[in-house]
């Protein structure tokens, strides 16, 4: 499978809020937190095309990666990948291509507790920053 990523625009809200309810549920209902409404709009409230690239992978939109910079470094969010492509390594280097980008450093994200994503943060040089009982918050320093 070959990807790129392509610029987000304001239609790609919907499909990537779906992709979010869909790849996020097993990890929410896990938690007892799965919210059907919830989902989709907290990544509605949140999303800036101008921050987010869509991954397209083999000239087809499957996932997303958004950097927010602010004042204490760099947010990595709403980096979702579509089921089917998943386990392939596509993650892996989307994320390093994204980590090797010009950003204000430490790099920050939060992850699910229990989620199998935090691996491949952790593989990448994130480390434990703090945690309550849903989330992971993760940094990286260099």
């Amino acid at each position: 499978m070959r990807w790129t990523t392509r610029p987000s625009t304001p239609d790609d809200a919907t499909w990537i809020a779906e992709l979010r309810a869909v790849v996020m549920r097993p990890d929410l209902e896990r938690l007892g937190v799965y919210d059907e409404t919830r989902v989709r709009q907290r990544f509605l409230d949140a999303f800036d095309p101008a921050l987010t690239r869509v991954i397209v992978i083999d000239g087809a939109d499957a996932g997303s990666i958004a950097a927010r910079p602010t004042s204490d470094g760099t947010w990595l969010e709403h980096f979702y990948l579509d089921e089917r492509v998943q386990g392939a390594g596509i993650g892996t280097e989307v994320l390093a291509a994204a980590l090797a980008e010009d950003h204000p450093l430490p790099w920050r994200l939060n992850v699910l507790q229990g989620s199998p994503a935090r691996r491949l943060y952790e593989r990448h040089g994130f480390t434990l920053e703090s945690e309550d009982e849903v989330d992971v918050f993760l940094v990286r320093r260099h």
